[in-house]
């Protein structure tokens, strides 16, 4: 932002219901997230800054900031809690951030549907605790759910929690609408359903500003944890397919080698020393559960009502697995991946015996296109970026798809390609190319897409 520019502050004092945030402390508190993890992005992100930060109580807010920043040609970036790991909410070229915590209000609630429609800035952990009076929750929920903002989620994320029944965000079905502002000279509050807001969602925020959403809801239900102890990796694996393909509903699967285990915090790791299955199901499932263990001669241990636990299994799955290894060593950095169908034991016993110890094997099981697979986010020791690639490299040859953290863009960390329904969504919606610049790769080569 240039100096002839600070004037502009003065156009956003006269906005009604916008916060404005001046402090240095707090404006580079909330121009970072979590992409520490990674240490190829914490080189890149750690010198970016915003200018100023706003924070919108309605949505005329909103688009009285939209305007503002177009009339000064002014980045925007947008921001939830910040919980996310890739950089999603830095702004990389300054300007403002627009913190939209504010905007956090159910709005509507559909009981033959189950739809919810909800503002951007809900924390998920309020959503849920709304959604019970009515018999519902979230269907997909990231390990940061109780600090997460559902807008936040949608434009950052991509599955978590409930994975293993729903898929991930952008399968049809979970989205069923949101509106958005504009960011041109005129914003305007947009409705999208379905199909309109898929170029939106896990955008990054680069092509609308996302105000509200609407969801769809499971049935509220009672989720028991359950802690499985294996001594041979490949027979969790075996258990864990058992589990996905049995009649019984269920929350989250998830593997942890003995040695990540070994991280985990005290409560959690118990006398055995081993690899553990960690499930989520209903009481009816738990006893299924329960013979299927006895059918493989493994020991479990039943905890209880997930909800009611002091420390529950939900606190050490999907990014919170890593959370808790760089809390003992910041050494830790991790990968996220797909894993080739029915080839999981070849891919990981082939990286097992090249890396050895250098790769510590986390899986989750999920549904992708309605069908049971693994997905994986291993841990692994940080060694540079040559050697970082040629892991990621070994993985794809044995047909692992890598959703590769380490990287800024839309593109890097999820489809591998552009995506052209994004870009015209940004040429139409973002001519300037303001919102959360450097963050889509397909604005390069925008041209190609002139609509």
């Amino acid at each position: 932002m240039t100096s002839n520019n600070f004037k502009f502050i003065d156009r956003f004092r006269e906005v009604k219901n916008l916060e404005i945030i001046e402090s240095q402390s707090d404006i580079k508190r909330l121009s970072k997230d979590f992409y520490n993890y990674s240490p190829i992005l914490t080189e890149k992100l750690d010198g970016c800054i915003a200018d100023l930060v706003v924070r919108p109580s309605d949505h005329k807010a909103v688009k009285e900031v939209a305007e503002i920043c177009w009339d000064f040609s002014i980045p925007l970036t947008l921001r939830g809690s910040g919980t996310g790991n890739y950089g999603q909410a830095v702004p990389l070229f300054k300007g403002v951030v627009m913190q939209m915590s504010n905007l956090n209000k159910l709005e509507e609630f559909d009981p033959d549907t189950g739809f919810v429609k909800v503002q951007s800035g809900c924390v998920m952990g309020d959503l849920n605790k709304q959604l019970e009076k009515y018999g519902r929750e979230l269907r997909l929920l990231p390990s940061t759910w109780k600090t997460a903002t559902i807008g936040g989620f949608i434009a950052g994320g991509s599955g978590g929690i409930g994975s293993i029944r729903w898929g991930f965000l952008r399968d049809p079905g979970n989205l069923i609408g949101l509106e958005a502002v504009t960011m041109n000279e005129k914003p305007v509050l947009l409705k999208f359903d379905a199909q309109e807001s898929e170029p939106l969602n896990h955008a990054y925020g680069t092509n609308g500003i996302i105000t509200s959403l609407s969801l769809a809801t499971d049935i509220k239900r009672k989720w028991y944890s359950i802690i499985i102890d294996c001594i041979e990796f490949e027979k969790t694996i075996e258990i864990l397919k058992n589990l996905t393909s049995a009649a019984i509903d269920l929350k989250l699967g998830a593997i942890l080698e003995e040695e990540i285990v070994d991280q985990m915090p005290n409560w959690f790791k118990s006398n055995s020393r081993s690899h553990k299955i960690l499930i989520q199901s209903t009481l009816g499932g738990t006893k299924t559960i329960k013979l299927i263990c006895k059918k493989f001669k493994v020991e479990s241990t039943f905890l209880g009502e997930e909800e009611k636990l002091v420390n529950g299994i939900s606190e050490v799955v999907w990014n919170h697995t890593t959370l808790h290894m760089r809390s003992r060593d910041k050494n830790w950095t991790y990968l996220q991946m797909l894993l080739p169908l029915s080839n999981e034991i070849e891919l990981i016993n082939f990286m097992k015996k090249k890396w050895g110890r250098k790769v510590l094997w986390h899986l989750e099981a999920v549904s992708q296109q309605g069908s049971p697979r693994l997905a994986a986010l291993p841990v692994l020791k940080w060694n540079g970026i040559d050697e970082l690639n040629e892991i990621m490299e070994d993985c794809k040859k044995l047909g692992a798809f890598i959703f590769n953290p380490h990287v800024l863009t839309v593109e890097g960390g999820g489809l591998g390609v552009v995506d052209a329904d994004q870009v015209k969504a940004k040429l139409k919606f973002d001519p300037k190319g303001l919102l959360n610049p450097g963050k889509l790769e397909g604005w390069e080569v925008k041209e190609q897409f002139n609509i």
